[in-house]
């Protein structure tokens, strides 16, 4: 059973806002009532640690915050080719151990790949122009970053940020 929730957003396409489930391969909507479905909102998939893999629609632009938060299992991700925005968290705490970010994102935001463990390979695309900080602290097994010579990444793009008491 997969059940999705939509919103109509001004821009007249749809915002993903809810999902129930219990399947472990999850496909992700291209158009709801006729209409692109363009945005997955914030915590769609948060602690779904059943889900393996999820396949996104080529009408997507915009991942939300926490979006995969917990999904300890996920391996395989379709990105589409026509996402141009994370907005934070995107991915953290998930199963990922390889990912390839398509060519017209052109940021990752911070904390984008918090503490995923299992994350070994990221792929960015050509249109990878900065990289922000604490994108990937406590990846601890992350080995490879693949990236074009002109890319921005922060210094504190490997660490861990430390709160101030």
């Amino acid at each position: 059973m997969q059940e999705f929730t939509y919103k109509l957003m001004e821009n007249g396409s749809y915002c993903v806002t809810g999902y129930q489930g219990d399947e472990a391969e999850v496909i992700i909507p291209a158009s709801h009532n006729d209409i692109p479905v363009t945005v997955l909102f914030d915590s769609l998939f948060s602690g779904h640690a059943e889900i393996t893999a999820v396949h996104i629609p080529d009408t997507i632009t915009d991942m939300g915050e926490f979006l995969f938060d917990g999904c300890v299992n996920l391996r395989h991700l379709d990105l589409p080719a026509s996402l141009t925005s994370l907005w934070g968290y995107t991915f953290v705490r998930c199963g990922l151990e390889e990912i390839v970010l398509p060519d017209k994102l052109a940021s990752l935001p911070p904390f984008a790949f918090k503490d995923c463990k299992n994350l070994k390979k990221v792929v960015c695309g050509a249109g990878m122009k900065k990289i922000y900080a604490w994108v990937f602290g406590g990846c601890d097994q992350l080995k490879d970053v693949v990236c074009g010579p002109d890319v921005q990444i922060s210094p504190e793009a490997y660490q861990t940020k430390v709160l101030n008491t």
